[in-house]
């Protein structure tokens, strides 16, 4: 446990619990601890199954890329190592179980994907609004997002940003499960259960076997997204969508 992760056991079960308020942005440090906590859980010889929550209002707000102290704020030196941790989490052995209370966004949207499940509250949403920022996406959700959703869902996602809302995450595969909001952790460690009851090394097996190389495939895209975002951090476009942000508005693009 780290003064951000927190960690419970119910038997097979452990709930990895991370909190930043207000709004659970990313850093490279969080998500190192994250990576650190769930590899030390594949190798406790205990854990069969884990839930993956979050504190607070959204489930995670993605990366801050406009404050001066956020993930953004040093320019692109912070997203490589980033990624590096992303490719980490993908990498981690036991099922895990993602209960989304609120918004995941960018980057949130990514964390949400490294788990194999994600039981949703009605008040949840998810966006892949890096388009909205003048940004490219990252994460690795350019390959794990049209692997869940199908190519035709994830371009709508990518091209709009828009927000997709629960049910509709549920009638598209991106969501598994949608429960009451006060219901969400006990549906999720329900799930996890169901996973953790099954033989520890036949569930193991099979997951690698469904998953595939997808941790390689993570490093190979998010090599290819760090190049483009790198590309268009430097545009006119950029720096509007961040102005946009803090004024809480539309962009107006120029396409330079």
């Amino acid at each position: 446990m780290t003064k951000d992760i927190k960690v419970a056991h119910e038997g097979h079960v452990a709930t990895v619990t991370f909190s930043r308020p207000p709004n659970n942005h990313v850093s490279v440090d969080l998500m190192r601890d994250l990576a650190d906590t769930l590899e030390a859980l594949d190798k406790d010889g205990v854990t069969r199954a884990v839930v993956l929550a979050s504190d607070g209002k959204p489930f995670c707000a993605g990366a801050d890329l406009v404050a001066p102290d956020g993930i953004g704020g040093s320019g692109m030196g912070g997203i490589a190592p980033l990624y590096d941790q992303a490719v980490r989490l993908f990498s981690i052995e036991t099922p895990i179980v993602a209960a989304v209370q609120g918004a995941a966004v960018g980057a949130g949207l990514g964390l949400a994907l490294v788990a194999d499940f994600r039981v949703a509250a009605p008040e949840a949403r998810f966006s892949a609004n890096f388009v909205k920022l003048g940004f490219h996406p990252g994460f690795g959700l350019t390959h794990t997002l049209p692997r869940l959703i199908g190519q035709q869902r994830a371009n709508l996602m990518f091209l709009t940003g828009r927000r997709v809302k629960a049910e509709d995450g549920l009638a598209w595969g991106l969501v598994d499960e949608v429960v009451p909001l006060d219901q969400l952790l006990p549906a999720a460690k329900a799930l996890a259960l169901e996973i953790a009851e099954n033989a520890p090394l036949a569930v193991v097996a099979t997951r690698k076997t469904l998953r595939g190389d997808l941790a390689k495939a993570v490093r190979e895209q998010t090599n290819h997204e760090h190049g483009e975002q790198s590309i268009l951090r430097a545009t006119e476009d950029f720096a509007e969508g961040v102005r946009a942000v803090q004024e809480r508005r539309p962009g107006n693009f120029k396409g330079r």
